[in-house]
């Protein structure tokens, strides 16, 4: 008997997370805290998150969509499409792509636990928004809003 309880408490404890995971993938939150970016005199905040990195030229006009993917996730194949089709159709957006694995410096710093993360950043490099797991298209073009 003391098994079935433990077997039903599981299959309640994963049905409840999975329905967590559902409702909160893809979702456009605020901010992060970025690593070494105090803004204290002896650490001064950066003009943006990209800076020091290769990345840090290619910083759209209007907003920026940054990817952190890895080769192992398939969910990232499909937020690369989303992110380069909204970066295509919204006039002064660009799309870039980090490999999470080969850039840990950077991760690390923006606080990403996973792939794919986007991160909205305005066009000084200043992160917006970001969401953790696949976002739709319409999740995209609405977080470039206050962007406008």
């Amino acid at each position: 008997m003391t098994g079935l309880v433990v077997l039903a408490v599981a299959v309640v404890l994963a049905g409840a997370f999975g329905l967590w995971r559902a409702a909160s993938d893809g979702r456009f939150r605020g901010t992060h805290a970025v690593r070494g970016a105090g803004g204290t005199p002896s650490e001064p905040v950066p003009a943006s998150v990209l800076s020091g990195t290769p990345y840090a030229g290619q910083l759209g006009e209007r907003a920026t969509l940054l990817q952190f993917s890895s080769a192992f996730c398939a969910p990232c194949r499909a937020t690369r499409r989303v992110l380069e089709d909204v970066a295509r159709i919204v006039p002064g957006v660009s799309h870039v792509e980090v490999d999470a694995e080969h850039h840990l410096d950077l991760v690390r710093r923006l606080g990403v636990q996973r792939t794919p993360t986007t991160l909205v950043l305005d066009p000084q490099g200043r992160e917006v928004s970001r969401a953790a797991g696949a976002p739709t298209k319409q999740a995209v073009i609405a977080s470039l809003d206050p962007l406008a």
